[in-house]
């Protein structure tokens, strides 16, 4: 279980840093946007080596099925549009995938 909160929190890490880039690059915010953006990002990279899988591929696989889902809370929650039905079947389809990821069995 402390492997989903590690991906939790290097979703919100990730997505806030790329937003800060997307903020200066696409809404023409201030450059000082990637400051705070790139500590954003260091911060990502330090909670997803911190998840308890036992290599970084498997650990990288899982996480891209998070970081969609909370993409998408992100979209609705900060950018203010409601994710549709297909981005919702979308979202648990890929955290379907990390789930088999993460949990399948494999042979000792």
């Amino acid at each position: 279980m402390n492997t989903l909160y590690w991906y939790a929190g290097a979703a919100l890490a990730e997505i806030s840093g790329c937003f800060a880039f997307w903020a200066w690059l696409r809404l023409g915010r201030s450059g000082w946007w990637t400051v705070p953006g790139m500590v954003s990002l260091l911060v990502f990279a330090l909670l997803l080596a911190r998840t308890e899988a036992a290599f970084a591929g498997r650990a990288y696989a899982a996480y891209g099925g998070v970081y969609m889902a909370a993409s998408l809370l992100w979209l609705w929650g900060v950018e203010q549009i409601q994710p549709d039905r297909w981005d919702w079947l979308g979202a648990g389809l890929c955290l379907v995938g990390a789930a088999v990821i993460l949990w399948g069995p494999r042979p000792a």
